[in-house]
């Protein structure tokens, strides 16, 4: 049934050994890297940071910005993951939930845009 489901996938979700681990870790980096939206927030965000009259380049000014800003996400989702990890570990309840909630509003995105393309 739906909570052997939700079982399953929560223990396919942690890593068993530290080598799973790393795999992820570089699959969600490669992933993030190559990820369209996530590169044009530092061609649309960055460069009204910079300032050409600085002894530095703006190449240099764009990095150390680029930098920052990766460290802070890395900071903030590494936080909301182990959290979010330590709720849904802990209370089985809420993962359910959380399955059944997402699990419907992708069927009610699903069928809206199904809708939206047929209609329009």
């Amino acid at each position: 049934g739906a909570m052997t489901f939700v079982r399953t996938s929560a223990r396919a979700s942690t890593p068993t050994d530290s080598s799973t681990g790393w795999v992820t870790l570089v699959k969600g980096i490669g992933v993030s890297g190559l990820n369209p939206k996530g590169l044009l927030i530092f061609i649309a965000m960055l460069p009204q940071f910079t300032n050409p009259e600085w002894d530095w380049p703006i190449t240099g000014q764009l990095a150390v910005l680029g930098l920052v800003f990766t460290v802070s996400c890395v900071i903030f989702y590494l936080g909301l993951g182990l959290a979010a990890g330590t709720v849904l570990q802990l209370r089985p309840a809420v993962s359910l939930a959380v399955t059944r909630f997402s699990g419907a509003a992708m069927v009610i995105i699903g069928t809206l845009l199904i809708v939206e393309r047929l209609s329009g």
